[in-house]
């Protein structure tokens, strides 16, 4: 079997994306809390959704990704 090695620049890219969704998703509730005329607190008491969100959106970007990458493979571009 093949070992494979994720370079710490991978790392630091990765995780600056999940940053940025993390930060999107925290966007969107916000919003919804001013649309709806929520108390302020419900910034920390729905952090659950918040994080589940922010995997959605990394999950979706990852599809993305992936599906972009196959395409470039397909078209012999890698």
């Amino acid at each position: 079997m093949k070992d494979t090695i994720i370079t710490a620049a991978v790392k630091r890219r990765e995780l600056w994306i999940l940053l940025v969704c993390f930060i999107v998703a925290n966007v969107v509730n916000w919003c919804a809390i001013l649309k709806f005329e929520r108390p302020w607190w419900e910034i920390f008491s729905q952090i659950g959704y918040v994080v589940v969100t922010t995997l959605v959106i990394y999950g979706l970007l990852l599809a993305l990704r992936a599906a972009w990458w196959i395409i470039q493979y397909l078209l012999g571009k890698r």
